[in-house]
């Protein structure tokens, strides 16, 4: 049972007044992530830079770490991230 982390971008939209999850992409680094997100920010509502940690073999989730967010993120983001 491998660990494997994932680097992503998640957008946030405004839909009805209330912010929500928009389009994700993958970063191959940390730093990518975070550059990606602080350059999309610009364009959308807001970002997030989120590393995520699964089993690779379940695709089972460990855990999702915020490394940076940029413009309105809601406050469950991590949350809404892992699809809870």
């Amino acid at each position: 049972m491998g660990m494997r982390t994932t680097f992503m971008v998640q957008t946030f939209e405004i839909n009805r007044k209330r912010l929500r999850p928009g389009s994700r992409d993958v970063a191959p680094t940390e730093s990518e992530a975070l550059n990606r997100a602080e350059a999309i920010a610009r364009r959308v509502p807001g970002t997030a830079a989120l590393r995520v940690v699964a089993d690779d073999e379940t695709g089972e989730l460990q855990s999702v770490a915020i490394l940076g967010q940029f413009g309105e993120v809601p406050e469950d983001c991590a949350k809404q991230a892992s699809g809870g």
